[in-house]
């Protein structure tokens, strides 16, 4: 019955209503019945009580004489809805408004009420009937002589039929009230159910489109907060699942581009080996130093392509160890070095002696960095000049690389880390996967640093390695650490 989301929060806001409602219903005209008006009934009748003793103060005959006694109530009764009784001041029954107790005139009543009234005091009493059958309203007034005291008592009895009116009334106005405050939390709780279902149905929509291979709008992030949280999730994985299409399609197309040209080549220098080449040994070496270049780009792309696997495997291991940072670096710096003064570049590096040792994996760190490099020897035109500084302060360190290139727009810097992205339609990167920056992002990240970078269009661009020189794993043996 209740398999809908909808069904249940309707139920579930009817439900407490359902009960609370009825149940505060009761209490409140019990209250109102029993605390408000009958006492307040009860004061109102209390003043005729006394209106009918103060005229029967100067007849003292009644309290004698039955007959006289009903004479006088005769007169009296009719102006009151309501039950009246003469009675003696030793408790005989003298007169009554009502005939059935004609019949126990003269005799004693008996009700713990006559000794109080004997005694000179006025009890008023209640008696709640919810079937407003019988007494309601009891009040025994002593009529006192100031020569012989207590001389009789005026006994008045409302019952339920004389004042039903009122509490029906008064019961219907609040079971009105009632009723309308229950359609209306329903009605509200309709709306609340139905505010609630429309953005689920939208995100279990875009959730469904997606498993079923279509290309969905972004879910709008209205209604409650949760709500909000769940479509704005929805949205994060809708953009990272069409983010992984988008880099399968490029690496795809990346992987046909960057195999197709080195196998051609590969295969036009085989073909030229098979033909003839081979007898000539100046071609034959130029042919196979060509085929040697090649299988070197091969390589490499096979060694972005592994680290991209490990990127989305978040497996990065890291084999931590202790590095004097001066002495590493200069190592690192040499081959690149003799890279860029060979393509006709300036090379200048500033590497202070004084870095201090930290823990790093000196294989993948250099991998980072030697991404930086290759990126600023290939993009620096020639004459160019390349720049490579190093510092610390603070608990950490810095590895500044600079070149002169084309440099990166404003509005692509903050992708140009992102794999398979080519910035400027694609004349910066003018070859290769386009992994080499995410990878160096990557890998400084799995060390616990950063990588940061500042270009201008047409003056080149700046990355900056800043590291922290305590270890962020303080034990000395092997670590792993994922890639976040």
């Amino acid at each position: 019955m209740m398999k809908s989301l909808r069904t249940r929060l309707l139920f579930s806001h009817l439900a407490p209503m359902m009960i609370i409602v009825p149940l505060v219903g009761f209490v409140l005209i019990y209250m109102l019945e029993t605390r408000v008006l009958l006492p307040a009934f009860l004061r109102a009748y209390s003043g005729n009580a006394a209106l009918v003793a103060e005229i029967t103060q100067d007849q003292k005959r009644i309290w004698v004489d039955p007959i006289y006694a009903q004479t006088i109530l005769a007169r009296v009764s009719p102006r009151l809805p309501a039950r009246v009784m003469f009675i003696a001041a030793d408790g005989r029954l003298m007169a009554s408004s009502d005939p059935n107790d004609l019949e126990n005139l003269t005799r004693v009543i008996v009700d713990s009420a006559l000794k109080d009234a004997q005694d000179g005091n006025v009890v008023q009493r209640v008696f709640y009937n919810r079937t407003l059958q019988g007494e309601a309203l009891d009040i025994w007034e002593p009529v006192i002589d100031a020569q012989y005291g207590v001389i009789g008592i005026v006994r008045i009895t409302y019952s339920f039929a004389s004042i039903s009116g009122e509490f029906v009334q008064m019961r219907t106005v609040i079971a009105g009230v009632l009723l309308l405050g229950l359609a209306v939390g329903g009605g509200l709780g309709l709306i609340l159910a139905m505010s609630i279902n429309r953005p689920l149905a939208r995100v279990t929509e875009a959730v469904n489109s997606l498993a079923e291979g279509q290309r969905t709008a972004a879910v709008e992030e209205k209604g409650p907060s949760e709500l909000r949280l769940l479509a704005k999730a929805v949205n994060k994985l809708v953009g990272q699942l069409r983010s992984v299409e988008e880099s399968r399609r490029y690496l795809l197309a990346n992987v046909v581009h960057e195999l197709g040209r080195p196998l051609g080549a590969l295969r036009s220098a085989v073909q030229a080996l098979q033909k003839g080449a081979a007898a000539e040994p100046e071609l034959g070496g130029e042919l196979l130093a060509g085929m040697d270049g090649e299988l070197v780009r091969l390589q490499s792309l096979l060694g972005e392509l592994t680290q991209l696997n490990e990127q989305v495997l978040g497996a990065v291991q890291l084999d931590w160890r202790e590095i004097r940072l001066g002495d590493w670096l200069v190592e690192l710096l040499s081959p690149w070095e003799s890279a860029a003064k060979e393509k006709g570049l300036q090379w200048s590096d500033e590497v202070p002696a004084s870095l201090p040792a930290l823990q790093a994996d000196p294989v993948r760190l250099g991998q980072a960095v030697g991404n930086l490099l290759s990126n600023a020897v290939k993009f620096t035109p020639a004459g160019g000049t390349v720049r490579v500084s190093a510092g610390h302060a603070n608990e950490q360190v810095w590895i500044a690389i600079e070149d002169d290139g084309p440099g990166i727009a404003v509005e692509e810097q903050a992708r140009v880390f992102d794999p398979f992205y080519r910035g400027n339609q694609g004349k910066r990167f003018v070859e290769g996967m386009g992994l080499g920056l995410s990878i160096a992002r990557d890998l400084v990240k799995a060390h616990g640093g950063e990588l940061t970078l500042t270009s201008e269009p047409g003056k080149g661009s700046r990355f900056v390695i800043t590291l922290s020189t305590i270890p962020p794993n303080r034990e000395r043996h092997t670590a792993v650490r994922k890639v976040e």
